[in-house]
This record gives structure tokens, C-alpha cells and sequence, in this order.
């Protein structure tokens, strides 16, 4: 008994990037700790925390004092948060949080193994435990970031923009075709500035082609890029390699010229439609998602219902929406936050219900036709799984029902019917899974 491994939970919070950290962390945890699937099952609990707006810090701090709780009750030994939030904010945290055991940074895995007795004599170099379903993963390609967006305080805490060599990319997303990884998920703070900062110039249409290349990745997929300066070459990537899934993500925030000069966007309104309208017109059946910011100090009435019409005509394939909120640090902060929660809320809601319309005329557009389907799950009677148009957690995904189907299987699929934010889809007979 003296030698059972101590039970330990890691728990992920805030975005994709976030969870590849914790994943490499995983990957050394696992050899000395047994990992367990709940905090309150545990003895050590790591919370890997967010710190980017209000909400997600405030869900952080949630869980933080949720962990002192199970402490207190005697269900938990230790406690230690690292992260975002605390990388942030380590000082006050250490003095208004003392029941927490200690506080550790963002990309602090030697002191966090250092601190669980662990040696960190060995490169961390493309070891990754993957915590999503496996067949996809999320391939960080750099950190940090050297854009000056006013409202943003991600430089404040994850430093200024360094690329990963490529090669060491490319050999991690080796290791994770190796381990069945079929759909890979390429993710930074700004994917666009790949490689300027180490080889001079934007690298990433050369790193998608070589991604490409690697036998078992099926679907790469490209997140977070930045209007500003966008390297067109990786359009013409996209439009051509069968590979890379026709989807760009890119927040625009705004469309109106004030707000986008007030934000430090870099970019104008003329120049945003103009680059949008190209990405169309060069990617046949291309799904653009973007994010939009609501409630920003300086937007008035006008401003906002500037940006509500040009969501109406240009019709976003997908689209998500955040409401301001005023980060101490930031560029903006100064601006103050003038317009009332309710407000912002309200604005919100309004883009919402306008993309709501826009999704359901999309959806009745897909009815009949046959798409190409990756399956991530099964709950209950159905299937659930996504098209190439489609991110995994924030966007649309196929239903089929009472089909005997395999996770992390490819399958052609027809569209028949749609819930809200679900399509719906029956399996094409006769034509043989991942061969599509």
C-alpha cells in the first residue's frame, strides 16, 4: 500500500490553447499519479485556469474556492492553480487565496512537476497526452501575441509572439497521426504571424502544405487568424489541398471605422469587406466563423447598429459574440466601461437572433445534399458527429440516428432535416467509411 500512486485531477479551463498546455502536462503526470476523472475523487487537484474577460476569470476563481470547499471537508490534500489568471495576478492571489497550496504561471511545467516530485530532465518536445476523443487535436504552432488590440490583455499575459520552429511542429503532428490523430486543429493567440518572428516572414501556407504531408491527418484546420495583414498565399492553400478543411476562423470584433481605430485593429472597414469578399471568391463552399465585440466603450447606438446590418448582409457562416469587458492593463482601459451590462447584453442578443435567422436559411440550403462526416461520439440514439465546415465544440454538428457507426470514422452522409443548430443525417449505403 505504501507504494499506490497518489490520485491527482487536472482540470482544464478557458480555450483550446489552454488544454494543450495541460495536455503536455498530462503526459509526465500519468507515470506517478493515478489520474482520475473528478476533483472530488482526487488527493492533489491542478486547475489549469483562464484569465482573458471577466467570465472566465470569474469561473476560475468559482472552481478555485469550489477546490477549497472539498479541502475543507477533508477530500482534497492539496491544491495548486496555474494558468492564465494566475500568471496574471499571482500576487494577489498568493495573499487573498492562502488555502490554496501554490500558484505557478502560464507554460510553468518544470516548477509544477519540480513542486509533485517529478524530474524534469527530459524534453517535452511533441509528448502530449490528448484529452479531446483522439481522432482530433489541437496543434499550438506559437504563444503570445504582438498585436496592439486595445480591449486585449492575452500580451499582457502569455508575452509577445514567439514561433514554434517548424519542424518541431511537424514532428509533434507526426507523433499525434501516430496515435490516431486524423483531424488536426491549428491554433496560436494569431496563427497568421507564424514564422515572421523567426524566419522573416509569414510561414504559415508553407506549414499547412508540409502538414499536409503527414500520412493519417485527413483534415487540418485553420483557428484564430488576424484580419490585419492576412498572407493571401494561404488562400490559395486552402482553395487547393484537398487536406485543409474550407473554414477560416477570423474575429473581425467590429465593422465600424470608429470602433476598429478605437480597438487598434489595424485594419479599416473597406479593407475588412474587401479581404471577407476575396476569401469567398477564392474558396468555393468556404464557412467563415468570426467573433464580434458588443459594447465597447465608444460604440453608441450608431455604431452598434452599423455593425447588427453588416452581420444581416453579409451572412457569417458561423459567428459568436462577447461583451465587452474592461481589463486593467489594457489600452482601453482608460475609456472606462460607460455602457450598462443590460445594454450589452441587449446587443448581444440582437446579433444573436440576426444570426440565428441567417443559420436556419443556411441549414434549409443544406437539405439534400451529401457531405462528408467525422464522427466524434455517441450520446443516447444518435451518432454525433461534424462536416469540414464545423469546429468541434463551438459549432453545428450531424445527427444520425440507429446507424451502428465508429468514433473517429469518416462516412458520407445526406442532410435531411435540422434542429435549430443540428443537422440531421441518414448514412449513404454502400460506400465504405474513411475512404470518402
Amino acid at each position: 500500500m505504501k507504494n499506490e500512486k497518489k490520485k491527482i485531477h487536472l482540470l482544464t479551463l478557458g480555450c483550446p490553447k489552454n488544454l494543450v498546455d495541460s495536455e503536455i502536462l498530462m503526459s509526465r503526470l500519468k507515470d506517478k499519479f493515478q489520474i482520475v476523472e473528478k476533483p472530488e475523487k482526487a488527493q492533489i487537484l491542478i486547475i489549469n485556469t483562464c484569465g482573458f474577460i471577466n467570465s472566465a476569470k470569474q469561473e476560475s476563481i468559482d472552481k478555485i474556492f469550489e477546490a477549497i470547499e472539498l479541502k475543507e471537508k477533508g477530500k482534497l490534500d492539496k491544491i495548486y492553480v496555474m494558468g492564465c489568471l494566475s500568471e496574471r495576478y499571482k500576487d494577489e492571489l498568493e495573499n487573498e487565496i492562502p488555502e490554496v497550496d501554490k500558484f505557478f504561471g502560464v507554460e510553468k511545467f518544470s516548477e509544477v512537476l519540480k513542486e509533485l516530485g517529478i524530474d524534469y530532465k527530459y524534453e517535452l518536445l511533441g509528448e502530449r497526452d490528448v484529452l479531446t476523443t483522439g481522432h482530433y487535436a489541437y496543434l499550438k504552432i506559437s504563444e503570445g501575441c504582438d498585436n496592439p488590440c486595445s480591449f486585449c490583455a492575452i500580451p499582457l499575459i502569455r508575452g509577445k509572439h514567439t514561433s514554434r520552429p517548424m519542424e518541431e511542429i511537424i514532428k509533434e503532428a507526426r507523433k499525434l497521426a501516430w496515435k490516431g490523430v486524423k483531424e488536426l486543429i491549428i491554433i496560436a493567440q494569431d496563427t497568421t504571424y507564424y514564422g515572421l518572428d523567426i524566419y522573416g516572414e509569414r510561414k504559415l501556407a508553407e506549414l499547412l502544405s508540409r502538414l499536409s504531408e503527414i500520412d493519417g491527418i485527413e483534415w487540418i484546420r485553420l483557428m484564430y487568424t488576424f484580419p490585419a495583414k492576412f498572407p493571401e498565399e494561404v488562400l490559395d492553400v486552402i482553395a487547393h489541398n484537398p487536406k485543409i478543411c474550407k473554414y477560416i476562423d477570423i474575429p473581425i470584433q467590429h465593422i465600424s471605422d470608429k470602433i476598429l481605430k478605437s480597438m487598434r485593429r489595424g485594419i479599416t472597414k473597406r479593407k475588412t469587406i474587401e479581404l471577407l469578399e476575396k476569401i469567398r471568391e477564392k474558396i468555393s463552399d468556404v464557412s467563415i466563423r468570426t467573433s464580434l465585440i458588443v459594447g465597447y466603450p465608444e460604440e453608441t447606438q450608431k455604431e452598434f447598429e452599423e455593425l447588427l446590418d453588416f452581420v444581416y448582409r453579409f451572412k457569417f457562416d458561423r459567428l459568436g459574440v462577447f461583451t465587452y469587458s474592461q481589463e486593467e492593463g489594457t489600452f482601453a482601459y482608460k475609456l472606462g466601461d460607460p455602457i450598462p451590462d443590460e445594454e450589452k447584453e441587449r446587443r448581444m442578443a440582437l446579433i444573436m437572433n440576426a444570426q440565428h435567422d441567417i443559420i436556419i436559411e443556411k441549414n434549409e440550403n443544406m437539405l439534400g445534399k451529401k457531405v462528408r462526416v467525422l464522427i466524434d461520439r455517441k450520446e443516447k440514439n444518435y451518432y454525433v458527429g461534424r462536416t469540414q465546415w464545423d469546429a468541434p465544440e463551438i459549432d453545428l454538428e450531424v445527427l444520425i440516428q440507429n446507424e451502428n457507426l465508429k468514433v473517429g470514422e469518416f462516412y458520407e452522409v445526406e442532410i435531411y432535416d435540422f434542429f435549430e443548430y443540428d443537422l440531421i443525417g441518414r448514412i449513404i449505403p454502400d460506400v465504405e467509411s474513411s475512404s470518402v
